[in-house]
């Protein structure tokens, strides 16, 4: 995307009333206005939040946000350029159970309150496979600690992907560190009883994934 684009696009996320761009200094501060209040001064309701991370051009989260009109979603990336697509359409459909924020996923407790989150998603993130970039790796012990803190004592986490390591990596350090995994398939597409929501939305590419038969991969667990 050429430079001229993504400045068009970040002047357009600033004129959004779904997309929220604090500074890392404002969310460390613990100044960012809506950690704890996303039901009372945002969706105006007392709905479930459900987190997207590392949402890219946000289509799951709006994917969901349709599929689910009785949820709250917030898609959150460190690429405004990207998520654009995503607010630009949930604004021009009028859905208000949709929002971005464009910040950090290790700055996730300094966003939201604990236990003020019911699920996360997190679709196709980066395995980060060699060895010494393990600390950037999105279902590391580390990382789903700070999930811990935001999720509700009950709270659902997801992953989908199209990494075989990622799936094989995760689904082993949640075997060792006694989580509770509710649902793992290596191919959820070619086996039955994955959640309607896993099969039925899909990401630019992911549709690119399946052209090419590459195996999708979900789990679905609980962080104890």
């Amino acid at each position: 995307m050429g430079s001229k684009n993504k400045l068009k696009r970040f002047k357009e996320n600033e004129t959004f009333t779904n997309v929220f761009q604090p500074t890392r200094e404002e969310v460390v501060s613990e100044s960012f206005q809506l950690k704890g209040k996303w039901n009372s001064e945002f969706f105006k309701n007392d709905n479930p939040i459900v987190l997207e991370l590392g949402c890219g051009k946000g289509e799951y989260s709006v994917g969901l946000a349709e599929r689910f009109p009785n949820k709250n979603f917030v898609g959150i990336d460190i690429k405004g350029a990207r998520f654009w697509r995503g607010a630009k359409t949930a604004q021009e459909n009028g859905m208000n159970n949709v929002a971005f924020i464009r910040t950090q996923i290790e700055l996730i407790e300094h966003c939201f309150e604990e236990n003020e989150v019911d699920e996360i998603w997190i679709t196709f993130p980066d395995p980060q496979i060699k060895y010494k970039r393990t600390k950037h790796r999105m279902t590391n012990t580390e990382f789903l600690q700070r999930y811990k803190k935001v999720l509700k004592p009950d709270g659902l986490m997801h992953l989908k992907t199209d990494s075989e390591f990622m799936h094989g990596y995760t689904l082993g350090l949640l075997h060792g560190e006694g989580h509770e995994v509710l649902y793992a398939n290596h191919n959820v597409y070619h086996n039955e009883g994955a959640p309607e929501e896993v099969i039925k939305i899909q990401t630019f590419y992911e549709s690119q994934y399946l052209e090419h038969n590459k195996a999708i991969t979900y789990i679905q667990f609980k962080i104890k």
